[in-house]
């Protein structure tokens, strides 16, 4: 009897901790259904004011309706989106930014990039000392340095009218993070493969760009990305740097600093606001899922070690 009283706690066992299993896992995608949801509510507002009239939306004001698209009448929502793009030229701020960011990747990837190599790969008086003041200046606020560097652009090198669009490039071209990024996982790249480039030949120049670059695809990806959304959603900065467009002059603003502007034109409706931050919202949500595997993968090797 004792026996087989025995030979049953096993089979017990394994029940309860399947059971704590399913349990726990139930309660994982219940928090992450509800944490989702919590998340998505605001865009699922956007959403759906942007397919409604003003006086469909002030209707479904404090409503549970003010979730859902006006399904009747579609037409206001191409009515809301037509406007948005011609009425208010919207297009153009966006590439305005899609061409800033552009150019701002392409510089970050070959400064930051070559920066993030010299700390990696090569020993030099004063490395150790650089190395916390790249951590310390990471965890020190953005905010701080607009006003000496608005003193450097505006004042020092004196950029003006069409020539302070560099003046939005070359700050988002430079980041301490990136440069970061890229040494820790530089130094996760076998010694072995340089070696072998510099016996063949090659020099320092070549060595980065035609065995280091190409063998950090997730790293250069997601300091892309990075880039594109910090250009993309940048704001405060471009206002303060660029010219307010006269009439009939194509606009330099990007797109989040020309949002400020077009929410601020009389007549416009709650729903055409809408539309225009669901279309700036598009090309962050596009790009984060086309190198969403590349970002994890960038992280996970570069380790983020201190």
């Amino acid at each position: 009897m004792e026996n087989s009283v025995y030979e049953n706690l096993p089979e017990i066992s394994d029940k309860s901790a399947k059971t704590r299993k399913a349990v726990s896992l139930a309660v994982y995608i219940a928090a992450g259904v509800i944490l989702s949801l919590i998340f998505l509510f605001p865009i699922i507002f956007m959403l759906a004011t942007s397919t409604k009239s003003e006086s469909a939306y002030a209707a479904s004001a404090g409503r549970i309706t003010m979730f859902l698209p006006d399904f009747a009448n579609l037409g206001e929502a191409a009515k809301n989106y037509g406007n948005v793009f011609t009425d208010y030229g919207i297009w153009r701020y966006a590439l305005n930014s899609l061409t800033y960011a552009a150019i701002a990747i392409v510089l970050n990837v070959l400064i930051n990039g070559l920066a993030g190599y010299v700390m990696a790969k090569m020993d030099f008086p004063g490395k150790s000392f650089l190395s916390f003041m790249i951590i310390f200046l990471i965890v020190v606020p953005v905010e701080t340095s607009i006003i000496p560097l608005y003193s450097i652009v505006k004042i020092m090198l004196g950029l003006k009218e069409g020539a302070s669009v560099i003046g939005v490039i070359l700050p988002a071209a430079i980041s301490i993070f990136n440069i970061f990024l890229f040494s820790q996982f530089f130094e996760s790249i076998p010694q072995e493969y340089e070696e072998a480039a510099r016996i063949d030949g090659a020099n320092t120049l070549v060595v980065f760009f035609r065995i280091i670059l190409p063998l950090s695809k997730p790293i250069v990806a997601t300091v892309a990305v990075f880039c594109f959304i910090g250009v993309w959603n940048d704001y405060i900065w471009p206002s303060m740097i660029l010219p307010y467009n006269q009439e009939g002059e194509w606009p330099l603003y990007p797109i989040q600093a020309a949002l400020t502007t077009i929410q601020s034109i009389q007549g416009i409706t709650t729903g055409e606001i809408m539309a225009s931050l669901i279309v700036t919202s598009i090309p962050i949500f596009i790009i984060y899922v086309l190198a969403q595997k590349y970002i994890v993968q960038g992280f996970g090797t570069a380790g983020l070690k201190m």
